[in-house]
């Protein structure tokens, strides 16, 4: 998460926003610019590497509170392979075909994460077109399967070997190229709402719901909102209806106006309850809506509970100072001292004891 110092904040809710990604600068910098062009705390999901272009969410405010559900979206590329010599092009296609399904990865040299052995799953991988040794694809896979690497392979399996050209990511999760804007069209929109016209940034910023469009929902009673958005579990009397959910499913907790107010933990199954009924139904996991936005459904106790007592610090000790002429003429005893001798003001006692 950053935010640029010096900007002028001209957005303050959660949003997501889909950038056009340009080749040169990373995926960090991209976001970064876009905090700075509206003055608030950005992130985003699924780094691109600086080279590669297309779909890039950031998340704007506490919407990176739901960045972990991004990341784990399925992706869509199109990738321009470049082969190492002359393959006929039905060959190609036969070998894509068996490059479908569950394959074993390990990422790539140049990757910031850990070499270890991994699954992912391509769910299709078309070949769009062929001309000479380049051959241009288009693949729908699991999040974290590097398109590199699956170059590689299938460069190996075709006995030419062969590498990545370009690569764009053209889907993340529901959101497609579709919905995509530009830097400049970003910069463009928070000028004019500088300028008092925020129509184009409204229009261009989606509600973090939209990041979440399959998730069972959760409707909600107005006076139950603002203890939501204060960390307090949900109730079966705060509920207004609900979709079908299992218990530990995480769901979507929604206001009678179809308010984003948070992500939840479901902690019992729907077909266990009705709404109205009593017993926690549902604990905050990310909350969106900041607290205050509704009135506060909720009294506080009459108890009074008695005031803590502090405890009484104890009084240290403080050592005795010893006068200077006592500490000189016990230092003068010590130096002046020999085996056998006594003291001169202590004379030799008669007698004995």
């Amino acid at each position: 998460m950053t935010v640029e110092t010096g900007s002028v904040h001209i957005w303050n809710r959660p949003g997501i926003i889909v950038i056009d990604k340009p080749k040169g600068p990373s995926s960090h910098e991209v976001a970064a610019w876009v905090g700075k062009m509206l003055g608030c705390q950005v992130g985003h999901a699924g780094t691109l590497d600086p080279q590669v272009s297309g779909v890039l969410l950031v998340m704007l405010g506490n919407a990176v509170r739901i960045a972990p559900m991004l990341l784990k979206h399925d992706k869509e590329y199109v990738c321009l392979m470049r082969l190492h010599k002359d393959v006929d092009r039905e060959r190609i296609r036969n070998v894509a075909e068996k490059f479908t399904g569950r394959l074993y990865q390990r990422p790539p040299r140049k990757s910031a994460v850990k070499r270890a052995l991994r699954i992912r799953e391509i769910r299709n991988l078309e070949i769009l077109d062929t001309e000479g040794r380049l051959v241009l694809f288009r693949v729908e896979c699991d999040a974290g399967t590097y398109i590199r690497s699956l170059c590689h392979h299938m460069g190996l399996a075709l006995g030419a070997g062969a590498h990545m050209q370009e690569l764009r990511r053209t889907r993340s999760g529901a959101f497609g190229e579709e919905g995509m804007h530009t830097l400049h069209e970003v910069q463009d929109a928070a000028v004019a709402a500088r300028a008092g016209d925020p129509a184009a940034l409204q229009a261009m910023i989606l509600s973090v719901d939209a990041a979440v469009p399959d998730l069972p929902t959760v409707v909600v009673r107005d006076a139950a909102i603002d203890a939501i958005c204060r960390g307090a579990q949900l109730a079966g009397v705060g509920v207004m209806s609900m979709k079908e959910f299992k218990s530990g499913d995480t769901v979507a907790v929604l206001s009678q106006k179809n308010e984003f107010i948070c992500l939840g933990r479901a902690l019992v199954p729907s077909t266990s309850f009705k709404p109205g009924n009593t017993g926690l139904i549902v604990a905050p996991t990310a909350v969106f809506l900041q607290p205050g936005t509704y009135p506060r459904g909720w009294t506080k106790s009459g108890k009074v509970f008695p005031e803590k007592k502090t405890p009484v610090k104890k009084m240290e000790k403080k050592p005795v100072q010893r006068s200077a002429g006592r500490q000189e003429r016990k230092t003068d005893r010590k130096q002046n001292w020999k085996p056998g001798a006594r003291h001169a003001s202590r004379p030799r006692k008669n007698g004995y004891h």
